[in-house]
């Protein structure tokens, strides 16, 4: 089986029956309260969702570092920019719809044109919160991050990569967006899988002694639904390595690269508008540096709407039998047939 076990990932990721399911929110309520206890500076503000992005478990411990907010996204960006002026470490919460998507302008100017260090955590991104539908399901907000100057940009993968990415960017100056799901998706790291800022990892191999056939590269929870395709794949014959690139900006550049000439063709996954967001990104560097076909997962130019998470991911073209038939297209393509 070609798990990476380097990797340190689950043995039965491929198990839908068995395999723990969490929201990788939850990481993100689990991290900010370890951020906080290892630096005194780390101080929590949300709007008025603090049970729903889960900073409820940091607010339960230090009371006396959290601020509420209430609805005003302008404030809470404008706030936090005030506090990291006097040395504090602001993350601020709120569905990601609402913040960045309602205080874009304060958190570019406030926030990011005088590089001060917040950490902005959208909960509930993608078509996956269901029910709440369009106006709630940010699938955008990758691409009106990742331009602004001094801003960094996660997806974690799972609820062990939410907890480390919450953690790390609390070590490390400057602006950070970090992207959460709400729905409970599979844990497929553990908490000995590694993590850091700017890496992406191979969690999926080729067959030993040959070369992949494709790259599939694959951010947030989708990346099992990647693993998941690798496995059909692999049944007739294809060779395919699947890299978790949770760091979108700053992009592990040099994996991307090595992965896309060993392959030759690319398929990028993530639950997101596919105009500017984490393909795109990957796309420019392999513009810039190894051109290759690529197909792009996600979402097709349209809005979210209301429904069951997992029938959302299969109705927008994310689940796994359209990476797999993305993965036939991209060959087909760089067969140049």
């Amino acid at each position: 089986m070609p798990i990476n076990q380097k990797m340190k990932l689950v043995e039965n990721i491929l198990d839908l029956n068995t395999l723990e399911q969490k929201p990788t929110r939850n990481g993100f309520g689990e991290g900010l309260v370890f951020a906080a206890d290892e630096n005194r500076n780390v101080v929590g503000l949300c709007a008025d969702l603090t049970e729903s992005t889960r900073m409820e478990l940091f607010r339960n411990k230090y009371p006396e570092r959290f601020i509420e907010m209430g609805v005003a996204e302008q404030n809470l960006a404008s706030v936090a920019s005030g506090l990291s002026a006097v040395g504090k470490i602001p993350y601020i919460t709120s569905y990601a719809m609402f913040s960045p998507g309602r205080n874009w302008e304060q958190i570019r100017t406030t926030v990011c044109y005088n590089n001060q260090n917040v950490k902005i955590i959208g909960s509930h991104a993608g078509v996956s919160v269901g029910p709440d539908g369009a106006t709630h399901q940010a699938i955008e907000d990758i691409a009106i991050m990742r331009p602004i100057a001094n801003m960094t940009v996660f997806a974690p993968c799972d609820v062990h990569e939410g907890k480390k990415a919450a953690v790390a960017v609390s070590k490390v100056y400057g602006p950070a967006y970090i992207r959460y799901t709400r729905e409970k998706t599979p844990v497929l790291t553990t908490e000995a899988t590694p993590f850091e800022i700017g890496r992406a990892y191979a969690f999926w191999l080729e067959p030993d002694g040959k070369k992949p056939d494709v790259a599939i590269i694959a951010c947030g929870p989708l990346v099992h639904n990647a693993i998941l395709a690798a496995a059909e794949l692999e049944k007739e014959g294809i060779g395919v390595r699947v890299i978790n690139n949770p760091s979108i900006k700053p992009m592990d550049e040099e994996t991307l690269i090595g992965a896309a000439k060993d392959a030759g063709a690319v398929v990028t996954v993530e639950e997101h508008q596919i105009q500017g967001g984490m393909g795109s990104a990957v796309a420019e560097v392999l513009a810039r540096n190894c051109p290759v076909p690529v197909e792009f997962i996600g979402v097709q130019n349209r809005f979210g709407e209301s429904g069951n998470p997992n029938e959302l991911i299969e109705a927008f073209g994310m689940g796994v039998s359209h990476i797999v038939d993305a993965v036939r297209t991209v060959l087909r393509r760089k067969k140049g047939l």
